[in-house]
């Protein structure tokens, strides 16, 4: 991989980019699982930040150091720092989800590991998610006694509901493996654990080369979509079509694609 063009600042993950326009976001708290507390869910929230901000970013890679986990999901060990007044409290997956801080640069997920709990924050608002072959999938909340009650929501999106009510009900009983996650639907490729950065980088970089007008505003009219009845989500659509096209097209005639073979997958 190319030398990155800017250090990373933060001390829960790192962040580089690199000159194919992809931004990579590494959750770095392998000794805990990549389980998140306060400041990692503050220092993504500020790389979302720069992902939109950067004209030099066309497209994010989202992955973990270590081996064991790509995210064992919020750190029960500390404290989250919730204010006293439980009608403040929040939601960590606003700061951590890139729709929620409104970028719709395109973000492949790379998992490998354990992928458990408030780790579906991080899969289930990604546009593309890809596993190794050691991937397991589960939620413990209810083996613990407690209600899981958000992540599904955005694993119905990709999974339906009856998956996703065995996943959310089996709690420490079941894992999904990488096979199974493929299956489902809950990724889109499995790779060999060795290549799966190198794979994540080279989906990214395919889409970064694209232009960023056209891949932004096909993001958003999707994503926009789930939230709207059917004719409501076509006429939006067309909006961004209006929108988004000519200075799509303008990019595509001023820098061409190099021609090449269509991948089978």
């Amino acid at each position: 991989m190319t030398q990155t063009a800017r250090p990373s600042s933060y001390g829960t993950i790192t962040y580089e980019v690199t000159p194919d326009k992809v931004a990579t976001i590494t959750l770095n708290r392998p000794e805990a699982l990549n389980a998140f507390d306060r400041q990692m869910c503050e220092e993504i929230r500020d790389a979302w930040k720069r992902v939109k901000d950067d004209p030099a970013v066309n497209a994010v890679v989202l992955r973990a150091a270590g081996d064991r986990a790509f995210s064992a999901g919020l750190d029960i060990k500390k404290s989250y720092g919730q204010p006293d007044d439980v009608w403040n409290h929040e939601d960590p997956g606003e700061l951590l989800s890139p729709k929620w801080q409104k970028v719709w640069k395109p973000v492949v997920c790379a998992v490998q590991g354990i992928c458990t709990a408030g780790a579906f924050y991080f899969v289930n608002e990604s546009d593309i998610v890809i596993c190794s072959e050691d991937a397991t999938f589960f939620d413990s909340h209810v083996s613990q006694g407690m209600v899981l009650a958000l992540e599904p929501i955005g694993l119905m999106r990709k999974i339906g509901l009856g998956e996703t009510l065995r996943i959310a009900l089996s709690g420490n009983d079941e894992r999904v493996t990488a096979a199974t996650a493929l299956r489902i639907g809950l990724v889109t490729e499995v790779v060999a654990r060795d290549r799966l950065w190198a794979r994540a980088h080279e989906i990214a970089a395919g889409i970064a080369e694209k232009p960023s007008s056209a891949t932004q505003g096909t993001v958003r009219a999707i994503w926009e979509s789930l939230d709207r009845p059917y004719r409501a989500a076509m006429e939006q659509g067309l909006i961004y079509t209006r929108l988004g096209n000519p200075i799509g097209m303008a990019e595509a005639r001023a820098n061409p694609l190099p021609k090449r073979q269509p991948r089978l997958r």
